[in-house]
């Protein structure tokens, strides 16, 4: 039989493996009577761990949330598994500190064997640059501002934020998107966070009239609390993700671009991953890629592997970009 103190790390550790745990069947595992799996369940209570007790013949007892965080047990999987994790995780702003510090205190109390493994992990892996896609920078999403979302996505409350799309094209140019959100004061029913290519999105309703758009999380500035309750309607087709991945194409970027390519709309959605346009057919012959990035330089990539006669509607200044370089790329010809 193990020793109190053995015992109830035993038993704590238990607890913290799955929700819930018949007394008997901690008895079992522990080698101990249900009266002492009683007696150290006070003992664990003593000691500041909320644990609740369910009473009748499906009984069982189950770790509850205290004020406070408790001391986790893991097992050696586990704690490789989160120092790893720490060591990988990126994109939020805010948390690089608080990460250091809590793999600093996992390391330290780390038994020496898997110290070694993460160590070993960490000194023979190098990370390859992730962002590929774009020459801008990711964005960084203030873990705060994500917190503040989910909590009102979770209690079903009206969400008032600033929004601040930055400026891409004269005011004057054609809207990418009938849904495209523009810069100002909103006031949504929020719904789901999607991350997509390192960026953060919220699905939101306007409160006002209904319409469903996506906000890129960087742009927003949520406001004090409304505290007013909405009740969810639920969103045609359910499918959240694939709502941003299509809006993004035409909504969701800092440069939009209608491009009229010389071929079928069907050899230009052949061509292209879904989430990086919108096709519409004109004729047998034509069609219009509406498009976006965080760059002209981006869109120009895009556009260049199509492999197609293309011309550029919106904006101007991707006209002006691509003439740019159609002369270095004439002038790399030159002997």
């Amino acid at each position: 039989m193990l020793e109190t103190s053995a015992r109830l790390l035993a038993l704590l550790s238990l607890l913290q493996s799955r929700p819930d745990w018949p007394g008997r069947e901690l008895a079992e595992r522990l080698g101990v009577s249900t009266r002492t799996i009683r007696t150290d369940i006070d003992r664990l209570r003593e000691l500041g761990y909320p644990v609740d007790a369910v009473r009748g013949p499906a009984g069982c007892y189950r770790l509850g949330a205290g004020a406070k965080l408790p001391p986790l047990l893991l097992d050696d999987e586990e704690a490789v598994a989160v120092a790893i994790g720490l060591r990988a995780g990126s994109g939020v702003s805010g948390i690089a500190e608080s990460s250091g510090r809590a793999l600093a205190k996992l390391e330290q109390v780390l038994p020496h064997r898997l110290r070694r493994q993460v160590a070993a992990l960490h000194s023979a892996t190098s990370r390859a640059p992730e962002n590929l896609a774009t020459n801008v920078e990711d964005p960084e999403v203030d873990a705060a501002v994500l917190t503040a979302i989910a909590s009102a996505i979770r209690d079903h409350v009206w969400l008032r934020f600033d929004y601040a799309v930055p400026d891409a094209a004269p005011a004057d140019e054609e809207h990418p998107s009938a849904t495209a959100a523009g810069s100002g004061r909103r006031l949504i029913e929020p719904y789901r966070l999607v991350s997509w290519r390192r960026r953060w999105y919220l699905v939101g309703r306007d409160a006002r009239d209904g319409t469903w758009s996506s906000y890129r999380v960087d742009w927003m500035t949520p406001l004090t609390p409304t505290g007013r309750v909405f009740t969810p309607v639920p969103l045609p087709g359910l499918d959240y993700t694939s709502f941003v991945l299509r809006d993004v194409a035409t909504t969701g970027w800092k440069v939009h671009a209608r491009i009229t390519v010389l071929a079928p709309a069907e050899d230009v959605i052949a061509r292209i991953n879904p989430t990086v346009g919108i096709v519409e057919s004109l004729s047998p012959t034509r069609c219009v890629l509406v498009t976006g990035a965080d760059s002209l330089e981006t869109i120009a990539v895009y556009i260049g592997m199509l492999n197609l006669d293309f011309k550029v509607t919106t904006p101007p200044a991707l006209r002006t970009h691509l003439t740019t370089l159609a002369h270095r790329y004439l002038n790399a010809t030159t002997p």
